[in-house]
């Protein structure tokens, strides 16, 4: 028996998770086939079973492999700002750069699959397959209740109910930056490389949520009449 070809099963199991994620991104979760999978990660539909039960489980594997460390990085960054804040509320911007940071970095990350689960991230949030949605709701939802109180503390005049809506707008303005890079050269012609430089991304995102953060409130009696 030859030993070498023998593949450890920690590398095998890597191997799976690269190959779908890569190919949820391209393809989505319902086109890539189970086919496609074992050729492209150069192994057979027994170890997939083996490593994972069912196309559904690997899927949740795939987020959980990246979300898990991402969001316990947000949560461990905002936390040392606060206890360096020495029990005080933390500005705004810093809030926003602790939340997005981490998701922006992995765009620089070519070569060890970060930029391909990020736009498969992207990708996600406009999937109609609910039970997919429902699974990243649950991967976020400790880091959100994390970062909601935060912005609490942070902006105690606000309606609890506006605030709301103004960090459901600030993730999906994130979403949409990680989604679509590409984009942005539709409308401006930017140069290349400043779609994956996570430091300018970073500065322009957490001012432009900053704004719509602290934008005047309006009342919603009077918005509702002027429709």
């Amino acid at each position: 028996m030859n030993l070498r070809a023998i593949k450890p099963p920690h590398e095998t199991r890597t191997r799976i998770l690269d190959a779908a994620e890569e190919l949820f991104m391209q393809h989505g979760f319902e086109s890539t086939s189970m086919r496609l999978l074992t050729a492209k990660a150069d192994a057979n539909l027994a170890a997939v079973n083996y490593h994972f039960g069912s196309k559904d489980a690997l899927i949740e594997a795939v987020f959980r492999r990246r979300l898990d460390p991402m969001n316990a990085g947000r949560i461990a960054e905002l936390d040392r700002q606060e206890k360096d804040a020495g029990g005080r509320a933390l500005a705004p911007e810093a809030i926003i750069r602790a939340f997005v940071g981490a998701s922006l970095r992995m765009i620089e990350d070519s070569k060890n699959g970060g930029r391909n689960f990020i736009r498969l991230l992207g990708r996600t949030y406009t999937d109609p397959q609910k039970h997919i949605r429902s699974l990243i709701g649950q991967l976020y939802a400790p880091a959100m209740e994390r970062f909601k109180s935060a912005f609490e503390r942070a902006l105690p005049q606000m309606p609890r109910d506006e605030l709301v809506w103004r960090i459901h707008f600030m993730f999906g303005t994130l979403a949409y930056t990680l989604a679509a890079t590409d984009t942005v050269q539709l409308i401006a012609g930017c140069k290349p490389e400043d779609r994956y430089d996570a430091r300018l991304l970073e500065a322009r995102l957490t001012a432009f949520l900053q704004a719509g953060l602290l934008a005047p409130l309006h009342d919603a009696g009077d918005v509702k009449k002027a429709a």
